[in-house]
């Protein structure tokens, strides 16, 4: 089951899940100061199941977090989060290796840490091959876009 950490996310976690003909389910948060987060809801029925939660960028990992363990809580099997841009600030790290997340992938479009790099939860993908073929389309003056279909 595709998971939406937030409101914020569903379009991209729809699509995703649209491609892999996967459930959908959506956290709805409440952010009452800037970094404190709240689950209020679980959109879609996670009993049973092993989520993945898609999201673009994170930095206290706090959402995440937050959202993994309200997931399990409700009856998940399992939880995995995949990470665009890792910002990983703070202990967000530590708090994610305390967290009920059993893995969290990011790029490594922003330099991991040597706290990233040691994590038993954490791995990192390298986007070099993608951004070399973007390049190289860009030079050859061939379609970019086509790289995400």
């Amino acid at each position: 089951m595709i998971v939406s950490p937030d409101v914020g996310g569903v379009v991209r976690a729809r699509s995703l899940a649209r491609r892999l003909d996967a459930d959908l389910a959506i956290i709805d948060k409440r952010r009452e100061r800037a970094g404190v987060s709240e689950v209020m809801n679980i959109i879609g029925d996670v009993s049973g199941r092993d989520c993945i939660m898609v999201d673009d960028i994170v930095d206290s990992a706090g959402t995440l977090c937050n959202a993994a363990h309200a997931l399990i809580a409700d009856g998940a099997n399992s939880v995995h989060a995949y990470v665009t841009h890792g910002v990983l600030s703070g202990g967000a790290v530590d708090r994610v290796e305390k967290s009920p997340l059993e893995e969290m992938v990011i790029t490594d479009s922003i330099q991991p840490t040597d706290a990233v790099k040691a994590s038993k939860k954490m791995r990192v993908l390298s986007i070099a091959p993608l951004l070399a073929e973007a390049i190289t389309r860009v030079s050859e003056e061939r379609s970019v876009s086509s790289l995400f279909d």
